[in-house]
């Protein structure tokens, strides 16, 4: 099954969005959840929509605001007057491929309602649990300019994305490019195939798991998330939950590339996406500008790369 196909077909939709294509289904093989950050209108939605589309995935959007209900996402029962009983209404959180628009500017009580599902792959309503359907992923967005009316997530609630997506401007002429074919890149996108089903996903899950790590890549991975906890701008490092993110997002990134054994660059593709929102610095640190980014490139720059 050729993955390759999947990105072609995207790229043709979606103008220089690569890097973020590939990375979603690498986290969907790696059933895991995306953060995806960005300023506003640069096709964060219509990325997550071409790639459920391509896998034929059932696809449900949210948009987040302050008053939004947790009931508004998992659902809840509802009184029908004609049957003289209380239904079950399911929530948007029951599909496949679930994006939360804003994800920050829904409230603790309604974002931790998402807790569950991202972890559990199962809501509680009413006492009683739902399985939610496979495959499972949360895309939520998130723009970084806003500073009114939004609750930050805590770090509880980061550290449920597998991987953390800094989505940018193109280029000038990749901006040319929509501006100049915006009616057949819509076109496109209406017309757009499935180009393998849910089963052929489901498996595709199942051969990501068989993918083959040797012990001196777990050696790497060790040793990338315990030195983040080393660095000296760093208030609190990557923890156990990353360093098994680390690993599965390589998995999956080798399998894209039709491999089925982890090297040394997979786990440094994966390293700024899974690690860039784990990493907490110190406020001294953060005011003189470093970053995440920086600590990450550092730490890939210091620890020995395993010899083939």
């Amino acid at each position: 099954m050729s993955w390759a196909l999947v990105l072609k077909k995207a790229s043709e939709i979606l103008v220089e969005k690569d890097y973020e294509v590939r990375l979603i289904i690498a986290s969907l093989l790696a059933e895991g959840h995306v953060l995806i950050e960005g300023v506003p209108g640069i096709a964060k939605t219509l990325t997550a929509k071409t790639v459920a589309k391509l896998l034929n995935l059932d696809f449900k959007r949210v948009q987040m605001t302050p008053d939004l209900l947790p009931t508004d996402i998992i659902g809840g029962y509802v009184y029908d007057a004609r049957q003289g009983s209380f239904t079950l209404r399911k929530g948007p959180v029951f599909t496949n491929v679930l994006l939360i628009d804003e994800i920050n500017r829904g409230s603790p009580r309604t974002q931790s309602a998402l807790l569950e599902a991202m972890q559990e792959r199962q809501v509680s309503i009413e006492g009683q649990t739902f399985p939610l359907e496979k495959p499972f992923i949360v895309l939520a967005t998130q723009n970084p300019i806003e500073f009114e009316g939004v609750f930050p997530l805590p770090e509880a609630q980061l550290d449920r994305f597998l991987a953390r997506i800094e989505s940018t401007y193109t280029s000038t002429e990749g901006l040319k490019r929509i501006i100049k074919e915006i009616d057949q890149i819509e076109e496109g996108f209406s017309a757009l195939s499935p180009v393998m089903g849910k089963e052929e996903v489901l498996e595709s899950i199942k051969e990501v798991r068989k993918v083959r790590v040797d012990d001196s890549i777990y050696d790497y991975a060790v040793r990338l998330v315990e030195e983040s906890r080393k660095h000296p701008a760093v208030r609190l490092g990557a923890s156990p939950r990353a360093g098994i993110a680390l690993v599965r997002l390589a998995k999956a990134l080798a399998y894209i590339d039709s491999r089925n054994y982890v090297i040394p660059d997979d786990i440094k593709s994966a390293a700024k996406p899974v690690l860039s929102h784990r990493i907490i610095l110190k406020p001294e640190y953060e005011i003189s500008g470093v970053n995440s980014g920086k600590v990450i490139e550092d730490l890939l720059a210091s620890v020995e790369v395993p010899k083939p």
